[in-house]
């Protein structure tokens, strides 16, 4: 078994958490009072004895600290030389903000452009884009991204009635698009700039329930930086007009299912247990009046989904046990895309890790990282993980994997 005796670890979240705290002058004990955290566990963290991998937990360092989530878990990556496939995967991120920024401005289509508006054209090539983020083919997303959106912003300046609701249709899933290919890369930013496009081009489709799916999320922004009261008030909203719905067709359901899945995530991340397991029960039945998985608005309900999330959840709330538990009945269809399957064994990996489980943690980033290369390297939380894991025992193939993570 090969050895690595010389390589040298990458920054962990606890080394930046370190550095904010200094910089705000504070002693451990300071923080470890402001957060309710233990003195040890703040050192722990800190030296990189104890993971800092729970959005939790980091939320709570942030609140304290006044910090965003970043500045702990770092990013965005640059991916080495070395992976070419990364490389070309974070190519378009700077077209892809151009895109998405002129967002709202005058297209000023050439006449050329403006006579060869094709909905049809336009509406394979948005499903094209889609389908290559699914498959986590990041580099092509963000190749095709930028002249598609351009496409669809003066389709929508131009197009009038329902032609100009629909191109704003597929505007929304273009930024939709943009939003989890930027997100996926770490551009934390600019995946939130995305969000907010695919608010405001859903509000001129005139469809109600888009609208809706827009709002899902717009609640996953506050929550991602542990605003728990908005993006709750959000998501009770939204709940509240489905619920109302008098004989809801199967997408309104799906829809209802998807908002009780994010409020059980919200409720996870601040800590209420209970309340985050009720919510789930609720999708969990949602799904069962759909009796089959769905993927309205590119949101993936179902069964198979909300099992995801019985995984999810109390990974979120640190109990591997019962992670590891719930993941054994879960049967993932090939079917199924390659983003949505490398992110639950991300969860699996981290629910084997918190029961100190490594070699099976190993094994579940290594079928992610087959799964979508790209998109496990530049997950924080495998970052993260693998960082901690790496500090203890360096060798064979978690170096190798920490070397393509560059984490060590």
């Amino acid at each position: 078994m090969a050895h690595f005796p010389d390589m040298q670890a990458a920054d962990s979240n606890g080394q930046r958490l370190a550095r904010i705290r200094m910089r705000r002058r504070w002693t451990q004990q300071r923080l470890a009072t402001e957060t309710g955290y233990s003195l040890s566990a703040v050192k722990a963290f800190e030296q990189g004895r104890r993971a800092l991998d729970r959005p939790a937990v980091i939320l709570s360092l942030c609140r304290a600290l006044d910090c965003h989530p970043t500045e702990i878990t770092g990013g965005p990556v640059i991916p080495p030389q070395s992976d070419l496939a990364g490389q070309a995967a974070v190519a378009g991120v700077a077209p892809v903000r151009r895109a998405i920024l002129r967002h709202g401005r005058p297209a000023r289509p050439s006449e050329e452009e403006a006579a060869n508006v094709d909905l049809v054209e336009l509406r394979t090539r948005t499903l094209a884009a889609n389908n290559d983020r699914h498959a986590a083919q990041l580099a092509n997303t963000g190749e095709t991204l930028p002249a598609l959106i351009r496409d669809l912003q003066v389709a929508a300046e131009v197009s009038e009635g329902t032609a100009r609701r629909a191109a704003f249709s597929l505007l929304t899933t273009a930024y939709e698009c943009a939003m989890q290919y930027l997100y996926k890369l770490g551009h934390v930013s600019d995946a939130t700039l995305a969000t907010e496009r695919v608010v405001w081009s859903a509000e001129a489709t005139g469809d109600p329930l888009r609208v809706l799916a827009a709002q899902w999320y717009d609640a996953g922004e506050f929550l991602s930086i542990g605003e728990h009261d908005e993006a709750g008030a959000i998501i009770d909203d939204a709940l509240t007009a489905l619920t109302r719905m008098p004989s809801p067709p199967a997408e309104a359901v799906s829809l209802r299912g998807a908002f009780e899945l994010k409020a059980a995530l919200n409720h996870a991340r601040a800590a209420e247990q209970d309340t985050a397991e009720r919510h789930w029960r609720r999708a969990e039945a949602a799904a069962d009046e759909l009796g089959g998985d769905r993927n309205d608005w590119h949101l993936q309900f179902g069964p198979t989904n909300v099992a995801i999330w019985g995984v999810s959840l109390p990974v979120e709330m640190g109990q591997g046990r019962l992670a590891v538990d719930r993941a054994k009945k879960v049967k993932l269809p090939e079917t199924y895309s390659r983003e949505r399957r490398s992110h639950h064994h991300i969860d699996v990996g981290r629910a084997h890790f918190y029961n100190g489980q490594r070699d099976l943690a190993l094994e579940a980033f290594l079928h992610a990282e087959r799964l979508a290369p790209q998109a496990t390297r530049m997950h924080a939380g495998v970052r993260e993980t693998v960082g901690t894991m790496l500090r203890t025992q360096k060798r064979g193939r978690l170096v190798e994997l920490g070397i393509r993570l560059g984490v060590v």
